[in-house]
């Protein structure tokens, strides 16, 4: 079971290397979302330099790439602290690409995706905590924060199982979002409405 662990993750990883940030930019004909606004590959980056369908692409490609292999191993019987493995190698994937430079964005999108499947219920939570956070105060960012803080907590409530593996992605996500909360801070963070 470790050796199925082992490659899953690796795979898991390629797959999150794929930016659709990038690559639907490209397409599109428009710059290189590293380039542009906060030159993060991600959804919102996109969202602030094109429409809302194009960044609609990217949210869901991107929550694609941590829901499969992470379902996937669920559905071969991998056990829950390897599925929070697997679901941290899609998102460094996400992260640092190997197929494009390793810049890569802050994977909020790819870590929904890999912990939606833990239960309906949990999946509504996180998008109504995004959504109620991005609403009152105009920050993704912070909504992202917000949000993967409260991921743990919702876990417990709801599916004690996969407690340890949910902290562990949200603690790689608060991690990669440090630069945002220093600007946060700051009062120099980007809002949604800008």
């Amino acid at each position: 079971m470790l050796l199925l662990t082992v490659n899953i993750a690796i795979a898991a990883y390629f797959f999150g290397s794929i930016s659709s940030a990038i690559l639907i930019c490209k397409l599109r004909g428009l710059p290189d979302p590293r380039t542009q606004g906060s030159k993060n590959p991600g959804a919102t980056n996109v969202l602030r330099m094109s429409d809302r369908p194009t960044a609609a692409a990217v949210l869901v490609f991107d929550m694609l790439k941590g829901a499969i292999p992470v379902y996937g191993a669920f559905k071969l019987g991998v056990e829950p602290l390897h599925l929070g493995f697997i679901a941290i190698a899609a998102c460094l994937g996400h992260m640092h690409p190997i197929f494009f430079g390793f810049k890569g964005g802050k994977a909020v999108a790819t870590a929904f995706g890999a912990l939606a499947p833990i239960s309906w219920g949990f999946a509504f939570a996180l998008i109504a905590t995004w959504i109620i956070v991005a609403k009152v105060t105009k920050y993704s960012s912070l909504a992202a924060i917000v949000t993967v803080s409260l991921a743990p907590v919702y876990t417990w409530l709801l599916k004690p199982l996969y407690t340890n593996s949910v902290t562990m992605l949200s603690l790689l996500i608060l991690f990669k979002h440090r630069s945002n909360i220093k600007r946060l801070v700051k009062g120099t963070e980007d809002k949604l409405s800008s």
